[in-house]
C-alpha cells in the first residue's frame, strides 16, 4: 500500500457537513411543565423561602439580654401588640422586652421561623438533616427517644 491511498470512509472535511442533532422541545426547557394539581417545584419552593428571609418584617428577634424571642406572628398579648407587628414597626422609644425591660437595641435580628439553624455553608450536609428547622429536629430528637422508650418497655412483655 502507498501513502497517497485514502480511506474508504467518507472525508469529514467541510464538505460533508452532518446535520445537528435535533431534539424536542420538551427536552429543551430547564425545568418540567407541572401538570395540573401538582406541588410546586423545588426550585419555587426556594425562591418563595429566599423571599421570606429577604423580607426583614417576617424575622423574629431575640434579646441578647434574656433570650426572649420577639415573633411578629404571634405579637405580643401583654404589652398589646397585635399579631402580624414587625420588629421594625414598633416605637423604639416605647418598646421595651416584655421580660427584662431592655430596649430595642438589645434585640438581634434570628431570621424567619422556618430557616434551618446553623451556617449556611453546612446545610448541604448531614443527610439533610441539616436543612430542617429546629421544631422539625426536636420533633426527629425526642421521637426517636419516645420510640426508644417504647421499644424497650414492649420488652417486658416477652417472657
Amino acid at each position: 500500500m502507498s501513502d497517497d491511498t485514502q480511506p474508504d470512509h467518507a472525508p469529514d472535511g467541510p464538505s460533508d457537513p452532518q446535520p445537528p442533532l435535533e431534539q424536542p422541545p420538551e427536552l429543551l426547557t430547564a425545568e418540567p411543565a407541572a401538570a395540573e394539581g401538582e406541588a410546586p417545584a423545588a426550585a419555587e419552593v426556594e425562591a418563595e423561602a429566599e423571599a421570606e428571609a429577604d423580607d426583614v418584617a417576617s424575622h423574629r428577634f431575640e434579646c441578647r439580654s434574656c433570650g426572649y424571642v420577639y415573633d411578629p406572628g404571634e405579637g405580643v398579648k401583654k404589652l398589646g401588640i397585635e399579631p402580624g407587628t414587625a420588629f421594625v414597626d414598633l416605637d423604639a422609644a416605647t418598646f421595651r422586652c416584655p421580660v427584662c425591660r431592655s430596649k430595642v437595641g438589645a434585640f438581634k435580628d434570628i431570621g424567619p421561623r422556618n430557616k434551618p439553624s446553623g451556617f449556611e455553608e453546612n446545610l448541604n450536609f448531614g443527610l439533610g438533616v441539616n436543612r430542617l428547622t429546629p421544631g422539625q429536629k426536636n420533633v426527629l430528637i425526642f421521637g426517636g427517644f419516645a420510640l426508644a422508650i417504647a421499644f424497650f418497655l414492649s420488652l417486658y412483655s416477652l417472657r
